[in-house]
């Protein structure tokens, strides 16, 4: 499968390595040239195989596209790429976007809910955005089980998404679907609380569990 990754952050950086490794062909998306990227920062992704190029080169053929770029900018990265680019395609958004005081961008309505509104013809699904980047790929590196989200509308896209995570290392049973892409609000919230448990322990590298009720 070939994958595009919007944004050359870390976030964007660990996910690409670690989907390189397990047999994707992956590019990342940015608009700086090669040349201008720090090659010690992109050393483990290119080391693994990952590409480099413009976005609207990137996600020309690409058969799922990733957010990776900050939620306060993600919209109009996305508008650059095109709506016409990003039709039909399964687009994996892990974004989140905090304002200047350290407040949700989107406190109303989700980055997911507004990628999907601006791109109606594009299959969002919002996850991993409830784990840091480590985890993101290492979801066994816990002392137990974490659970992670899905949102969005089409199942299809859910069910590519969903493979996704399993060359990442999630377990299907650690997979929790919430529903349609307004449950990313949700997702993206828990931002908060994780900042707090991350000052409250002294770590980001924590996971949350689901645990039902005896006998459901």
């Amino acid at each position: 499968m070939k994958i595009t990754i919007l944004g050359t952050g870390t976030v964007g950086r660990t996910l690409a390595t670690a989907w390189a490794r397990s047999g994707h062909a992956v590019v990342l998306g940015s608009r700086r040239s090669g040349e201008a990227l720090s090659r010690t920062e992109l050393s483990a992704a290119l080391a693994a195989g990952v590409g480099v190029t413009d976005p609207e080169s990137a996600v020309a053929d690409a058969d799922v596209v990733v957010n990776a770029t900050p939620g306060t900018v993600s919209v109009s990265a996305l508008a650059a790429v095109g709506t016409a680019a990003l039709e039909g395609k399964v687009l994996l958004d892990v974004g989140v976007g905090f304002d200047e005081e350290g407040g949700l961008s989107h406190p109303r309505e989700s980055l997911g809910e507004e990628i999907q509104r601006t791109f109606p013809g594009t299959r969002v699904v919002k996850t991993l955005v409830t784990v840091d980047r480590e985890l993101m790929v290492q979801p066994g590196s816990l002392e137990g089980p974490s659970t992670v989200f899905l949102s969005g509308e089409d199942a299809d896209a859910k069910h590519t998404v969903l493979g996704l995570l399993a060359d990442l290392g999630w377990p299907k049973d650690s997979v929790l679907d919430l529903g349609g892409i307004s449950t990313a609000r949700g997702q993206e919230h828990y931002a908060l609380l994780f900042m707090g448990i991350a000052e409250a322990i002294g770590s980001y590298g924590f996971g949350i569990r689901v645990v039902p009720p005896v006998g459901a």
